[in-house]
């Protein structure tokens, strides 16, 4: 569409404005942030701000939105940075909510959305009215409250998890952390007893646990750069490093995944055990030509089972 720069400046501006008034500063009041914020309210350069829909947007959709109606086009490998820098500050300010329509939608679905929280709607809408200054002042004040409730919503839906010492953590809902529950209280209880949970990540989070110094006392040094598996549990009796892949969103431990992991731990004094876990032996037909030898797969229907990829051991690391 060939919509004329001044209007489309202007009404970037005018975002940018509100943006600022919410509270938001200079970063995260940036043009994307303004940009993301007319999407997700369809506001063209030519509307006005009462005219602001609030449509459910994946950020997909967002992004096809602004090429289409501002020129703006983002490219595929920036949708992470809308997702995190934006949309996520959105969120946690209580400006947009995330999945109305499904709340414990796992968090790599790819029908993950995003909506003007209706308060904000509210205010914004007022923009250029003679009421807009009172209307920001109540919502301000009320703001706090707003965002606590949100906070707690999205609280309720994650996932209890407490680890072989005792400590408790929780996980975003759904995508592989239904699985790596599985791993942690069925798995590590039957082949790994006493082992030290030194990392989990989180689809939401990928430092769940990071027990950097226990790694690092191990020769593991890791960045935030590092394709870390899904679970990593020490074996202190045997000094085995136990590397998991929760193979329910992503795949298993396959031969370019295996010298992935073995180049991130080369470092490692602890024999390394590569596991792909997957839910059922069903899924497991999916992967068996890809799985890569001397690693072994643990299927969560069947918890009891092993079943080992060659080699002269068994469960167990290879010099």
């Amino acid at each position: 569409m060939d919509v004329p720069g001044d209007s489309r400046e202007e009404r970037i501006a005018e975002a940018r404005k509100i943006l600022g008034l919410l509270g938001f500063d200079a970063e995260r009041s940036n043009e994307r942030s303004a940009l993301v914020l007319l999407a997700l309210l369809e506001l063209g350069p030519d509307a006005e701000w009462h005219e602001s829909e609030r449509p459910m947007l994946r950020t997909v959709q967002i992004m096809q939105w602004l090429r289409d109606v501002y020129g703006k086009d983002y490219k595929p490998n920036t949708r992470e940075t809308i997702r995190r820098f934006t949309l996520h500050q959105f969120t946690e300010a209580g400006v947009v909510v995330q999945n109305p329509d499904r709340p414990d939608r796992p968090t790599n679905s790819p029908n993950w959305c995003y909506q003007i929280e209706p308060a904000a709607y509210g205010l914004i809408t007022a923009f250029k009215q003679g009421d807009f200054e009172e209307r920001l002042k109540e919502y301000l004040a009320e703001r706090p409250g707003l965002q606590s409730l949100y906070a707690r919503e999205r609280e309720m839906n994650r996932i209890p998890l407490q680890l072989p010492g005792g400590k408790e953590i929780d996980l975003s809902p759904g995508g592989q952390n239904v699985l790596i529950v599985q791993v942690i209280n069925e798995f590590c209880e039957r082949y790994t007893p006493n082992g030290e949970v030194l990392y989990i990540g989180d689809a939401d989070d990928k430092w769940a646990v990071f027990e950097k110094q226990a790694l690092a006392s191990l020769g593991v040094e890791v960045d935030s750069h590092g394709k870390m598996p899904d679970v990593v549990v020490y074996l202190r009796e045997k000094n085995w490093l136990v590397l998991i892949e929760a193979a329910s969103s992503h795949g298993p431990v396959d031969h370019k995944r295996y010298r992935e992991l073995s180049e991130l731990f080369r470092g490692s004094t602890a024999g390394l055990v590569f596991i792909s876990a997957l839910p059922s032996r069903v899924e497991l037909r999916k992967y068996l030509k890809d799985i890569a030898w001397e690693t072994d797969v643990w299927c969560a229907d069947n918890p009891t089972h092993l079943i080992h990829f060659n080699g002269e051991r068994f469960l167990g690391p290879y010099n």
